[in-house]
């Protein structure tokens, strides 16, 4: 829940409504044709954790070659860094709707909480609070019942795919596929398997290794209700947007917090005000994750200790670099870089670096020298090898989507 939610951010949101404002609703067959591809790479994800009782870049340090680890390590870095920034931005933008804050001293005092509660909160209460800001998702789905859709173009929208073969049609959609299957999507979920182990007594490595079938299953079920709760929030976000702002003609949004303002002549400030709401609560949970997830990441590739689930002072490293991504976030801010301009190029990084992690993810929960008896069925392999096809073409559409 909390991986699927991290992934519907302040950035995403933008894209989302995005999509529906400039398409209306014939991009809504994207949610469900991306859901399966979700379940697929982050289940595999889970299983990883699972069953080698290690976070994914650790596995890749144990079983690749330098020159495959840190250019993915260094795209995944980046995309999470600016992700972040990007995410502070959209939140101060949100808060701004309701009080006449300075953004950037928002920007500060959000960040500056966020990182109190990963350094001084227990694993156990972060992962709480992570599941209860999860639910403020549920404002677009009323967002989504302000628009008032016609059902007969619902249906349509999502039942028949329609692909336009334009630059913007191009874009758009490499830039949904993009987002929804984002690295720190797999990189989050690997690494939360584990401190589930760490949190239950089990700190050395032997004692993490396997995962029964029973809890591989339990982990299926788990995973399968995250992501379509993720999708369902991307379907209300494109359906709420595409039914109001592409009907009234407002087809350039560049931020979350801009749809938000524009639903509020269109359907009141009922409408803006879950929009907003939504930003700000899914903004706290989702920054953490990218900060903390980047951090996950480098210290897994250089050997240094990474948990949650031990004090600063056991994990100087990790919590020194959870500050060092954090201030980064911030100075993109204090620099007034355009959030989305810089998202379109931590895009073009992660479109060329998340394709080669998500193949190897496949590849090690093929491996039996990782997984033991555990290896991918092959149903799960055919959806796994669609969903690597899928983002590879995705990063294809990106190139075409320059020379178009």
């Amino acid at each position: 829940m909390v991986t699927g939610a991290a992934d519907d951010d302040c950035s995403a949101i933008g894209t989302y409504a995005s999509a529906g404002a400039k398409f209306g609703l014939t991009l809504l067959w994207t949610a469900p044709v991306t859901f399966p591809m979700m379940f697929a790479i982050v289940y595999l994800s889970s299983k990883l954790g699972q069953v080698a009782g290690k976070g994914l870049f650790q596995l890749v340090k144990d079983h690749y070659p330098r020159w495959v680890l840190w250019p993915a390590l260094v795209g995944v870095l980046i995309g999470n860094t600016i992700e972040a920034g990007a995410d502070l931005a959209g939140m101060a933008a949100a808060v701004n709707i309701f009080l006449p804050v300075s953004p950037f001293l928002t920007v500060v005092g959000v960040a500056i909480l966020i990182f109190l509660l990963q350094t001084f909160g227990s694993y156990t209460l972060i992962r709480n609070v992570f599941r209860w800001l999860a639910l403020a998702l549920f404002a677009y789905a009323g967002a989504a019942v302000l628009a008032r859709p016609d059902l007969n173009e619902v249906l349509r929208g999502t039942f028949i795919p329609h692909i336009e073969l334009s630059k913007e049609a191009l874009s758009i959609l490499v830039a949904i596929i993009g987002t929804t299957l984002s690295a720190y999507l797999y990189t989050w979920q690997s690494n939360i398997e584990v401190e589930e182990k760490i949190a239950q007594g089990k700190t050395r490595i032997e004692q993490r290794q396997g995962a029964s079938s029973s809890e591989l299953q339990q982990s299926s079920r788990d995973i399968v209700i995250g992501m379509a709760f993720s999708n369902f929030i991307m379907y209300t976000i494109i359906l709420a947007t595409g039914a109001t702002l592409f009907k009234a003609g407002n087809h350039d949004i560049e931020s979350a917090a801009q749809a938000a303002q524009a639903l509020r002549p269109l359907l009141g400030p009922a409408a803006e005000a879950l929009f907003a709401i939504g930003i700000i609560g899914v903004g706290f949970l989702a920054v953490p994750v990218m900060t903390a997830g980047a951090s996950y990441d480098l210290c897994q590739a250089v050997g240094w200790k990474a948990s949650l689930n031990a004090r600063p002072a056991e994990a100087k490293h990790f919590y020194i670099m959870i500050g060092a991504f954090t201030l980064a976030a911030i100075a993109l801010n204090a620099f007034r870089i355009n959030p989305m301009k810089a998202l379109v190029y931590a895009g073009i990084v992660q479109g060329f670096s998340t394709p080669p992690l998500l193949l190897m993810i496949v590849l090690m929960t093929n491996d039996r020298k990782i997984m033991g008896d555990k290896t991918n069925s092959f149903w799960l392999n055919l959806l796994s090898w669609i969903t690597v096809v899928a983002i590879f073409a995705a990063s294809a559409g990106l190139v075409v989507s320059w020379l178009v």
